[in-house]
């Protein structure tokens, strides 16, 4: 059985998408994409720099559009069972499993990225990555700092989210068996109630969509759960911006349903990194250029049910 991943904030890299409009019809797909949200993706994927990807309004949609294409080369939809997200990636998912259309799931996560720079801009925050620990020691000494544990990302990984301070004082008072605290490179405290107001822009913004009932097993990010609604599923990406990432019960839910191979769309790496720790038997493949397909196609054929 295999889970088709998309990855979150964070995972852009400078030009990371050059290679992927050499495909075929890649860039004339890219460029309808962008006319229909006003951003110009090529120029983001390509040619931008670290600062200017960093934008949460442009790194929100970017990641969006660059798991739709690498999907769309591999033509990997058809062979998935499951499909999931994280963060922002539960948008890319969502599209994978019908729930919205490509178009439309890129009109909301440009509006996701813009309501939630907004809400970033109000308070200095950020968000840190614990390396080491115990997630039942680390999680109660962020809530003692003020700390929100954002992304329980499973195989140990905890993210910390929070004012500026509130992240260095963590620097200075690392919980018990913590080696590191690593920012991020992100804009702001996602996943906390610091983004409350993007709820709601989000919410008025869901309104107008029509969404379909998953067509895949879509499992949420909430709680780990398969949700067999296309308002479910909406209503719950709508509300995910302030409340935290369980990767951890979703990467459970895929041992429940017997998941044996994952493929993590472009650009991949991240989800993989933590199946390897987590899910051990997991055959997995990250798309990281499009190097990477026919290595995920194999795979695909041989993990169809």
């Amino acid at each position: 059985m295999l889970v088709l991943v998309a990855p979150g904030q964070g995972a852009q890299t400078p030009g990371f998408l050059t290679p992927w409009l050499d495909l075929p019809g890649a860039a004339d797909l890219l460029g309808a994409w962008s006319d229909a949200i006003g951003l110009d993706l090529a120029h983001y994927g390509t040619e931008a720099d670290a600062d200017a990807i960093r934008d949460t309004a442009v790194a929100q949609p970017l990641l969006v559009a660059a798991g739709l294409l690498s999907a769309a080369a591999l033509d990997a939809v058809p062979g998935a069972v499951a499909v999931a997200g994280h963060s922002v990636g539960e948008i890319t998912a969502a599209a994978f499993a019908g729930v919205l259309d490509d178009t439309a799931a890129l009109a909301l996560v440009r509006k996701r990225g813009l309501a939630m720079a907004e809400a970033a801009a109000v308070t200095g925050t950020g968000m840190s990555a614990l390396l080491g620990g115990d997630p039942e020691v680390t999680i109660p000494h962020l809530e003692k700092l003020g700390l929100t544990a954002a992304n329980v990302n499973g195989a140990g990984q905890v993210v910390a989210a929070g004012t500026l301070e509130q992240l260095a004082a963590l620097e200075a008072d690392k919980p018990e068996g913590v080696r590191r605290v690593v920012a991020l490179k992100v804009a702001g405290a996602f996943h906390t109630h610091h983004m409350a107001p993007a709820v709601d822009t989000l919410a008025k913004a869901a309104e107008d969509l029509a969404p379909g009932d998953p067509k895949l097993t879509y499992v949420s990010n909430k709680d780990g759960q398969a949700v067999a609604t296309g308002a479910e599923v909406l209503s719950r990406l709508v509300g995910q911006v302030a409340n935290p990432v369980r990767w951890d019960l979703c990467m459970e839910t895929f041992k429940e349903l017997g998941v044996t191979a994952l493929v993590e769309v472009c650009p991949g790496g991240t989800l993989t990194g933590l199946a390897k720790r987590a899910l051990p038997g997991v055959a997995t493949v990250a798309l990281k250029t499009p190097d990477d397909l026919d290595a995920a196609r194999a795979l695909i054929a041989e993990h169809l049910n």
